[in-house]
């Protein structure tokens, strides 16, 4: 698996698992990413959940993308940057229709949404066929 065919399956499988570390400690929950490129895996959270605050604590995590039907999985590891770009924050609104609920309805602001970009990100594809190979790394 190359970088390009890593990145077309993190968007094809958008729905995966971010681990975090808090106190030494591992959390894990089920996120739905924005998106993969050249530049890593967009994700966003809010300013009062406990995800944001393990990620600025610890920007270090990893995440894992699978698709059941096919037996592959893909773990990413890397360092999350939050982007304050408001621009960027209007556009994944703009595509994500419970955001803009949230933010109709004040529930939620532009203020209170947290975007992150993983970066130096380190993937390991993996599949039943070769469970017993030897790893692959792939950065991007």
């Amino acid at each position: 698996m190359n970088k390009a065919e890593v990145i077309d399956f993190i968007n094809a499988h958008l729905g995966g698992h971010l681990a975090t570390v808090e106190d030494g400690k591992p959390h894990v929950r089920g996120i739905f990413f924005y998106k993969a490129d050249d530049d890593g895996i967009v994700f966003h959270t809010g300013t009062m959940k406990d995800l944001y605050r393990q990620v600025m604590a610890n920007p270090n995590v990893e995440t894992c993308f699978n698709d059941f039907q096919q037996g592959i999985q893909i773990r990413v590891s890397g360092v999350a940057q939050e982007i304050k770009d408001m621009d960027f924050k209007k556009e994944i609104v703009s595509k994500r229709e419970f955001l803009q609920k949230m933010i109709e309805s004040n529930a939620a602001s532009y203020e209170t949404l947290a975007v992150f970009y993983i970066k130096n990100c380190v993937a390991t594809p993996w599949t039943m066929a070769a469970n017993f190979a030897t790893k692959e790394y792939i950065k991007f």
